[in-house]
C-alpha cells in the first residue's frame, strides 16, 4: 500500500472532515500556488507591526482548528486557515472578509510544497505572522503486529514532520522578521496520548512523543532575547472527529482478535460525541496562553488530560524510586564523585530553561 492509500482510508482529510470536498468556493481561498509570486525561498518582510496579530493555523475544516479560527476572529485578530478544502470554511468566509480570514488549501504533508513560501505568502497577505498553530493531524487505531510501516510512515508525515516543517519556517520567520517585544509563538498540538501511550494507539503516540521532543529541543535552543516559545498543547478528550472520520482503524490479526482481549476492550472504549472537552473552549485557551509572556513548555487541557498526566507522572515516580539502587550501579569505579554536583549548577538550569 503506497502512502497516498493510507490516509484517504475512511475519508480521512489530515485532521478534518471525509464530508468535505476538495474544492474552492470562495475567491478568499487560495492554493498555494496561487498566493503572490511563487519563491523557493522565504523572503524578508519589513514588519512594522500594524494591525491585529496574524495567526497560521493548520487542519480548521473542523474540531480544535476550525473552533480556534472562529475565536481568534471573534477577538478582532486575523486568521490564515490551512485547511486541504476551503468549502470546510465556507459559513466563516461567508461573514469574514479576506482582510480577516485567508484560506489556504494546502496539504500538510506534501513534502514537495515549501513551509517557507507558505508562510512567505500569508505575510505578504496581511504584513505579519505571529501565532502559529500545529493542529492539523489523525489517529491510527491498531496494533503494532498489524500497522504496515506505509501506515506508520503517513501517520508520522502528518503528525510530526508536517508541525517540523512549518516549526523550523516560522521560527525563520520570526527571528529575521518580529522585533524582540513582538517575538512569535508556537503552538504544538499534542495530546495526553503523547505523554502517555496505550493499546493500538503506539503508532499515534510515538507522532505525539516525538513532536513533543521536538518542540522541547527547539524551544531550548532559541536565544531569550528573540522571544520565540514553543508550547506543547497537551488537550484530552475533545468534541471532534478524532475518533470518527479521523481515524484510520486497522483490522486486528487473529492473535488479537479476541472479543475479550485488550486491543478490542480498549477500542470500544466510547469517544468522539462522549468526550468532555469543548473545542471552543480549547480555542480561547490557545489565545489565552498565545499572549501570556513566560508560557509552559507543556499545557495539558481538560480535567482527564491533568488525571492522566498526573498518573503516569506518579507511575514513573514510583518506578524511579523503585529501582534506584540499579540505576546507580552502572557508573565506572573511577567515576567524578562531584558529578551529579556539577550537573545540578549553571548549566543544567540554562539547559532546561
Amino acid at each position: 500500500m503506497k502512502l497516498g492509500e493510507i490516509l484517504p482510508l475512511a475519508g480521512l482529510r489530515y485532521g478534518e472532515s471525509c464530508s468535505d470536498i476538495y474544492k474552492s468556493t470562495s475567491t478568499m481561498a487560495l492554493t498555494a500556488s496561487e498566493l503572490s509570486p511563487p519563491s523557493s525561498e522565504m523572503s524578508n518582510h519589513p514588519n512594522t507591526a500594524t494591525g491585529s496579530r496574524v495567526w497560521l493555523i493548520t487542519g480548521t475544516s473542523a474540531g480544535i482548528g476550525y473552533a480556534t479560527v472562529n475565536e481568534v476572529l471573534a477577538i478582532g485578530e486575523r486568521v490564515a486557515a490551512v485547511t486541504r478544502s476551503a468549502s470546510s470554511l465556507a459559513s466563516l468566509t461567508a461573514v469574514h472578509d479576506p482582510s480577516k480570514l485567508l484560506v489556504v488549501e494546502h496539504d500538510v504533508s506534501d513534502t514537495t510544497k515549501s513551509a517557507d513560501t507558505l508562510i512567505s505568502r500569508i505575510v505578504n497577505h496581511f504584513g505579519r505572522l505571529d501565532v502559529v498553530v500545529n493542529n492539523a493531524g489523525y489517529g491510527l487505531s491498531g496494533v503494532v503486529e498489524g500497522t504496515p510501516d506505509e501506515a506508520a510512515r503517513a501517520q508520522f508525515e502528518v503528525n510530526f514532520w508536517a508541525p517540523v516543517r512549518i516549526s523550523r519556517a516560522a521560527v525563520k520567520y520570526f527571528r529575521e522578521n518580529n522585533p524582540p517585544a513582538q517575538g512569535g509563538r508556537i503552538l504544538n498540538i499534542s495530546s495526553c496520548g503523547g505523554f502517555m501511550s496505550n493499546p493500538t494507539l503506539a503508532f499515534y503516540a510515538a507522532s505525539k512523543f516525538a513532536l513533543d521532543g521536538f518542540s522541547e529541543g527547539l524551544h531550548k535552543e532559541l536565544d531569550p532575547k528573540w522571544n520565540i516559545k514553543v508550547i506543547v498543547v497537551q488537550p484530552g478528550g475533545v468534541r471532534t472527529l478524532w475518533s470518527g472520520s479521523n481515524m484510520v482503524t486497522l483490522p486486528f490479526p487473529p492473535a488479537y482478535a479476541d472479543p475479550e482481549g485488550i486491543p478490542t476492550k480498549f477500542r470500544q472504549i466510547p469517544r468522539g460525541s462522549h468526550a468532555i472537552g469543548d473545542p471552543n473552549k480549547v480555542g480561547r485557551a490557545l489565545i489565552t496562553i498565545s499572549t501570556a509572556e513566560n508560557p509552559p513548555m507543556r499545557l495539558p487541557l481538560g480535567p482527564d488530560a491533568r488525571f492522566v498526566i498526573q498518573s503516569k507522572l506518579d507511575q514513573i515516580k514510583r518506578e524511579f524510586d523503585q529501582w534506584e539502587e540499579l540505576g546507580l550501579s552502572t557508573a565506572a569505579d573511577d567515576a567524578d564523585p562531584a558529578f551529579i554536583e556539577k550537573l545540578k549548577g549553571d548549566h543544567i538550569a540554562v539547559t532546561i530553561r
